[in-house]
């Protein structure tokens, strides 16, 4: 039976001491009932603490960080089926793959253009996380070498793909402390990788043709002091991947069945690009914490990370910007403000708008809890009073000599109020949609500066 977070209180030390990251001893027993921390941050637990509550409130994926430290990568730790029920935390990382059969050279140029492959979206910056070294030779040498030249010329994490433990064993030593993903561990070499994977003190994948073998092959795995797993179970077709992945995401997650308890890994190779981004997408949001593809053409990474920052985005927590008053374009002490709310979104569409109009203007970021315009304004965050309050509150509107202020045209009701608000200014509606911005201001904004 589950214990609740009054049953883990009683058996911790009460000395909230902090040191386990959380400031009281009721607020981490709190956290460990709902499996979102594990005891051992607690270091002064008790023998009876560690065996009555070490198991029942271990969560129910592990974590699993691979990497180099100056660019880890996190796994797992997942703690829901849906992203609406609280937050998915770890965002599936992406995995571009390259045989050991090409050319040194032409090892290094790929490596390099796929990790520098950067997209700025919303005040983000998305990347790919890891590069695969496939060794189709089948040569350890050869593997060996095109793993020196895929690391001379990219700073993100590797998978290490081959069916040989020598060769995994002599490429993971190149990567001293880098923590590789060692591919993978089947029921035919699981107690070769096992040892390979412990002297290297690196992850590993799992690999087994039905979901059964699978967690077989995990728990044998974990018997063996290989904690750190990647589960990975073949489907013939997208429909079947979708269903093993639901499958073993539930019996983790709401079952509490151990043995599948580790983040999955999904490959999509071989495909029409249409096709590719089609089924690598479903991967991503249905479950897989590793999406391993074969294609860095730009026209395959832009949506897939674009899904990714969408997906794994905290719903209870919008991606927000700071507050304040910022500059468009030559903005001068008596260029217009025009008024919008700190949704990321919001503002890097509303900026973007202003900066194409060519029409200098000073864009006012009021502090709105992330929420968009009518979201805020239905929620009392972006009301005329505040809007009013904030700008009185900018240092950036001191040296201002402009009385125009340009509301959204969603909230137009308020402009009556802001006026009261800032005696003297002159309170313009703006258009409803960010589309429409541009004519605005090089139209009715000019022509009023005029």
């Amino acid at each position: 039976m589950a214990m609740t977070g009054l049953d883990i209180f009683k058996l911790l030390p009460k000395t909230n001491c902090k040191e386990c990251g959380v400031p009281t001893c009721m607020a981490f027993a709190m956290k460990l009932a709902s499996k979102s921390a594990e005891l051992s941050a607690c270091p002064y637990a008790s023998e009876e603490a560690q065996e009555k509550i070490g198991a029942a409130s271990r969560p129910p994926m592990r974590t699993v960080t691979l990497g180099p430290a100056e660019r880890p990568v996190v796994l797992g730790g997942e703690t829901v089926m849906f992203r609406h029920e609280k937050t998915f935390v770890h965002p599936t990382a992406i995995a571009v793959s390259l045989p050991d059969t090409l050319p040194v050279e032409e090892l290094r140029s790929q490596a390099a253009a796929i990790a520098s492959y950067c997209l700025e979206r919303v005040g983000e910056e998305l990347r790919v996380d890891l590069i695969l070294v496939d060794n189709v030779s089948g040569d350890p040498t050869t593997f060996v070498e095109a793993v020196k030249a895929v690391r001379s010329a990219a700073a993100c994490g590797l998978v290490l793909k081959s069916e040989s433990p020598r060769a995994l064993r002599e490429a993971g030593e190149q990567l001293q402390g880098e923590r590789p993903l060692l591919y993978c561990a089947t029921p035919v070499n699981a107690d070769a990788l096992a040892e390979v994977a412990k002297l290297l003190k690196a992850p590993l994948v799992a690999r087994a043709d039905t979901v059964e073998e699978l967690a077989g092959l995990a728990a044998e795995l974990a018997r063996q002091g290989v904690e750190d797993l990647v589960l990975e179970a073949p489907a013939g077709n997208p429909a079947a991947l979708l269903q093993q992945n639901t499958l073993i995401r539930k019996s983790a997650l709401k079952s509490a069945f151990r043995p599948l308890g580790f983040p999955l890994l999904n490959t999509v190779t071989g495909r029409d690009p249409v096709e590719l981004v089609a089924d690598a997408s479903t991967s991503i949001c249905k479950y897989a914490s590793v999406m391993v593809i074969d294609s860095g053409e730009p026209e395959v990474l832009l949506p897939l990370l674009m899904l990714r920052q969408n997906v794994f985005t905290d719903p209870q927590k919008p991606i927000q910007v700071e507050p304040g008053v910022y500059p468009i374009g030559d903005a001068g002490p008596d260029s217009p403000v025009l008024v919008t709310t700190n949704f990321s979104l919001t503002y890097f569409i509303v900026s973007s708008e202003a900066e194409n109009a060519g029409v200098p203007v000073h864009l006012a970021v009021v502090e709105s809890e992330g929420m968009s315009v009518l979201t805020a304004w239905a929620a009392g965050k972006f009301s005329a009073e505040k809007i009013a309050a904030f700008l009185k509150s900018q240092p950036a509107m001191e040296g201002l000599t402009t009385r125009r202020v340009v509301v959204p045209g969603y909230v137009s009701q308020i402009s009556g109020e802001l006026e009261d608000g800032l005696p003297g200014w002159e309170v313009l509606v703006g258009p409803q949609e960010a589309s429409d911005i541009t004519p605005f201001l090089r139209t009715r904004l000019a022509a009023s500066a005029a």
